[in-house]
């Protein structure tokens, strides 16, 4: 009977909270609170399309920013080609004036020391063609020699 007495009172209470209106602020509590679930969801929807065009953004300044590096590197790459093949020219050109200026020194030391050859052997000739006519041009042969040259001297001179 117990059981009895407990259902009539919760009819009877649930008759005084129908009575009171309580059902219907329990139902716009719930209603509110179900507004307020769905702002959030569309809140949460519209931060998840701008973190989307976000991430797109991002994502094509990624790949523009690649390929600029790629590019950068290229031309840093065509440039150092560039540098090493100047270099290699300008030392080839280097080697080439170099090896120039040694054979001009090498035939300009050639040419003096075939004057030097040339000059000693006409000195040597000079000293055996004066000791020759030393010997052979004595007296009055010499003389005569002598006074001949020296007016065929002065009739050139003249």
């Amino acid at each position: 009977m117990d059981t009895v007495w407990v259902a009539v009172a919760l009819v009877i209470f649930l008759g005084i909270l129908g009575y009171f209106g309580v059902h219907k602020s329990l139902l716009s509590a719930l209603d509110s609170r179900g507004e307020k679930i769905a702002r959030e969801l569309s809140e949460a929807r519209r931060l998840r399309q701008e973190a989307a065009k976000l991430l797109a953004e991002y994502e094509a300044k990624r790949k523009a920013a690649e390929g600029e590096a790629e590019a950068i590197i290229a031309a840093a790459k065509d440039e150092a080609i560039r540098l090493a093949t100047e270099a290699e020219e300008k030392l080839a050109d280097f080697v080439t004036r170099r090896t120039k200026s040694a054979e001009d020194k090498i035939a300009q030391a050639e040419m003096e020391a075939a004057a030097e050859v040339r000059a000693a052997a006409a000195e040597a000739a000079t000293l055996a063609a004066e000791g020759i006519l030393r010997s052979q041009m004595g007296g009055k042969a010499g003389e005569s020699l002598f006074a001949t040259g020296l007016k065929e001297i002065k009739s050139k001179l003249n």
